[in-house]
């Protein structure tokens, strides 16, 4: 069964395309990420470029796309680690001719390496640069950028994000967006409305407290909100799942079913049966991160 096949979706009801960040699963081949996905009826693919689509591999990229086009999946973007860094400057013009070979039509990019309360104006101003000009060569080709929302960057904190984003003042760039760690929901919530006009994708999972990985239905409410902000704006995007508990390939059918059920959320009832997302008692922190 392929991923068109199996979809899930109530017509009219969600803006939100249900897709997988290659990264989940790194020990896996990519046409076996692909299989997976289509058969969890997962929609799209964000190939990651440390392990399935490495920028100077151009085998690895048509592999990485065959398997998109084998399993009916879209390439919705590329994932890279450029950090706008005056090092790596030189390497941009690789990643966008990559993206353009996996028919991605955006690149993730990440502001920097270092968190904005620690960043002096020099720091900042770099990376502004670095970003404004990777933003003028992907709109070279053709492509969008958008930023990896993460702690120890500039876009640490929703504040930060928008003076970044004002900063670069380039059209094709956006942001993407994830729970904060440790957030409470209400908190990670409030940042989303405050940025979500400018977000382009959503990464999905739950994590609570710290990185101790949770299925997706254990923060229910959570993302029954954080659908109902995105599906108040009728702007086409997508929804990630991002490192699934135990990086179990067995979980990923579940998890994209909880997925597409969330997604769909309006107005009205919150889900019954789930986790309230301050709950303290989870049990130990996971070791593994991004």
């Amino acid at each position: 069964m392929t991923g068109r096949e199996s979809r899930d979706r109530t017509p009219g009801t969600t803006v939100t395309t249900p897709g997988l960040c290659s990264v989940t699963f790194r020990q896996l081949p990519a046409a076996e990420v692909a299989r997976r996905a289509a058969d969890a009826g997962l929609e799209a693919i964000e190939w990651g470029a440390d392990v399935h689509a490495p920028a100077a591999d151009p085998d690895a990229l048509r592999e990485a796309r065959e398997a998109c086009d084998r399993h009916g999946l879209t390439c919705c973007s590329y994932g890279s680690y450029f950090r706008a860094t005056q090092d790596e400057r030189a390497a941009f013009p690789w990643i966008a001719r990559a993206a353009v070979m996996l028919g991605a039509p955006r690149v993730r990019v990440w502001a920097g390496g270092t968190g904005s309360a620690a960043a002096t104006p020099q720091e900042r101003g770099e990376t502004v640069a670095g970003l404004r000009e990777a933003a003028r060569i992907a709109a070279d080709h053709g492509l969008e950028l958008a930023l990896e929302f993460h702690s120890k960057t500039l876009t640490d904190t929703v504040a930060s994000t928008l003076r970044l984003l004002d900063e670069v003042g380039a059209d094709n760039l956006r942001t993407y967006w994830q729970p904060p760690l440790d957030a409470s929901g209400e908190e990670a919530l409030a940042g989303l409305s405050r940025l979500v006009d400018r977000v382009s994708a959503v990464h999905v999972f739950s994590w609570w407290p710290g990185n101790h990985r949770l299925p997706l239905a254990d923060r229910g409410e959570l993302w029954a909100g954080v659908f109902e902000l995105l599906n108040a704006r009728h702007v086409p995007m997508e929804a990630l799942l991002e490192f699934v508990p135990g990086d179990d390939p067995a979980v990923l059918a579940r998890e994209a079913a909880t997925l597409r059920r969330v997604a769909a959320h309006r107005r009205g009832p919150l889900p019954r049966g789930t986790l309230r997302q301050d709950t303290p008692a989870y049990g130990a922190h996971s070791t593994s991160s991004y």
